[in-house]
């Protein structure tokens, strides 16, 4: 009984592997441009992508052909751009920007990759203003931090 329910697991793992394979491009130069799970004709699970010289691009990963979870983001010199969370492949939740010195320039609550909510923006790690947005479009700017505080809850930056 035991020996039929493990042949059983391992066929059924061996049916849902064959159904998944591992998908390398290459860009025109030679060097690799992505890599990663496809299921079929949709890419799935961790996918990294890269430019044509060699840097890695992005990484993250995919359900059903959408970017799911956490993705990082890089410039051609290879430092981090942005990093932030993706939901059916819209941008969500809290993201970070970079600037060139790998630095918080700015954080964002975007919905559906729409800024909806807060903006922090700093200069050299320190904030220096806050704006609140609403389905992308602006509605109030702070650069006072106890003005900002006394209109707009803390908890609504988590």
């Amino acid at each position: 009984m035991l020996r039929s329910f493990l042949l059983a697991i391992l066929l059924l793992y061996s049916f849902v592997s064959l159904n998944k394979e591992y998908h390398r491009e290459y860009h025109k130069n030679g060097a690799i441009k992505s890599q990663g799970w496809k299921k079929g004709d949709s890419r799935e699970d961790f996918w990294k992508f890269y430019y044509s010289n060699g840097e890695l691009r992005e990484q993250g990963h995919f359900k059903n052909d959408l970017k799911v979870g956490y993705w990082y983001f890089y410039s051609e010199e290879g430092l981090l751009e942005m990093e932030g969370h993706y939901a059916h492949g819209k941008m969500v939740k809290w993201w970070l920007f970079y600037d060139t010195q790998g630095k918080v320039n700015h954080k964002c609550q975007l919905q559906k990759g729409v800024k909806n909510g807060y903006c922090l923006k700093y200069k050299n790690e320190k904030l220096k203003s806050a704006e609140k947005y609403s389905n992308g479009k602006k509605v109030k700017e702070w650069y006072d931090f106890s003005s900002f505080k006394k209109e707009n809850k803390l908890s609504d930056l988590r």
